[in-house]
């Protein structure tokens, strides 16, 4: 029979194993996007659409790159944008957030596919998804965004 400590131990290895395969995957949870961002050490970039953007409002100096119109059309200069915003630096680290991670599930693979190394998935979303509560409700902050464009 397997002991309580035993018991704790394997399932902590198993929690931290799952939290670095997930980190290599790409996923990144708020927090610690949010941590990064504040020293420095990556960009957040919000795929929504400028309704989502006035509608909750955004992360603190997040860059505003859309994947579609309010309409639904593709930004066809997404990839272009994407790269105007790093600075034309293929290699910057970034990460992607979107409603609940569907887009930028999809976006984070498209980047990957043109060659940017660094591409970090804010897979809970600022609402929600399975991977988590998000980022409204995890209580991080954000700014109004009426004008954004």
């Amino acid at each position: 029979m397997i002991g309580p400590s035993l018991l704790f131990v394997i399932l902590l290895s198993f929690s931290l194993s799952q939290a670095a395969l997930s980190e290599d995957a790409g996923l990144m949870t708020p927090e610690t996007a949010w941590q990064k961002a504040e020293n420095g050490e990556l960009l957040i970039i919000d795929i929504r659409t400028q309704d989502e953007w006035d509608e909750t409002g955004i992360a603190p100096d997040a860059a505003l790159v859309s994947l579609y119109s309010d309409w639904g059309i593709p930004n066809l200069e997404f990839v272009t944008e994407i790269l105007a915003a790093l600075d034309g630096d293929k290699d910057k680290p970034f990460a992607l957030i979107c409603a609940g991670g569907v887009r930028t599930a999809f976006a984070a693979d498209l980047l990957r596919d043109r060659g940017f190394s660094q591409v970090f998935d804010i897979g809970e979303g600022m609402l929600g998804s399975g991977d988590g509560p998000g980022w409204l409700a995890r209580g991080l902050p954000t700014r109004e965004c009426s004008d954004c464009t």
